[in-house]
């Protein structure tokens, strides 16, 4: 075989390694790129949008999502639980949310979009516990005989109902925030953004 049918296998070496490194180059270029397109947990942490998927959501059923570092909890209030509200109204020290800023679609008595979705942070207003969700009714919840059902503050014992507002004579002064958001589909909720402006 002449010189001119050799290969030069060290020319095809160098070739291949200059290759691989100019790939590994643009991967390593276009990476952080790509990522610093999306919302870093410390833009997530100062109140980036939650995108919640409440499509396994069942009547009765409570989950917990986490939005600016705070619990805000999901609930798919049953029939008997919206009931509720209207027996407890006289009991609640802001029932339509006049006291305090809020959305203007929690300014009911469901305090929600939808009468059987309540979304809501779940910290007490008097001085940022966290309450616990006591949905038992009357004796058994350990609450009180005529307990409708909804949130007691161990810290301090202040109540809320199953809207989030808070009952009389109560340490607590505002009821629970009602985030901002926004319904994406009847299975997705956007909570920390309501494009509406509501």
């Amino acid at each position: 075989m002449s010189s001119e049918g050799k290969v030069d296998c060290g020319r095809r070496r160098l070739l291949v390694a200059t290759a691989a490194a100019g790939g590994v180059a643009g991967i390593a270029t276009v990476v952080p790129f790509v990522a610093s397109m999306l919302p870093s947990e410390r833009a997530k942490s100062a109140g980036a949008p939650v995108e919640v998927d409440i499509s396994k959501l069942v009547p009765g059923q409570m989950m917990t999502v986490e939005w600016r570092g705070k619990p805000v909890w999901i609930i798919n209030r049953t029939p008997e639980m919206i009931e509720s509200l209207k027996k407890v109204t006289e009991k609640i020290s802001d029932p339509k949310s006049e006291k305090e800023q809020q959305p203007e679609y929690c300014k009911n008595e469901t305090r929600s979009i939808k009468p059987a979705i309540m979304v809501v942070v779940g910290i007490c207003t008097h001085l940022g516990c966290s309450p616990s969700e006591k949905f038992k009714t009357g004796a058994e919840s350990g609450v009180d005989p005529e307990w409708a059902g909804g949130f007691l503050c161990p810290c301090h014992g202040s109540t809320f109902d199953l809207a989030g507002r808070v009952y009389k004579g109560k340490p607590a002064p505002i009821n629970l925030e009602v985030p901002q958001h926004m319904y994406l589909s009847d299975a997705r909720i956007l909570i920390g953004e309501d494009k509406k402006g509501a």
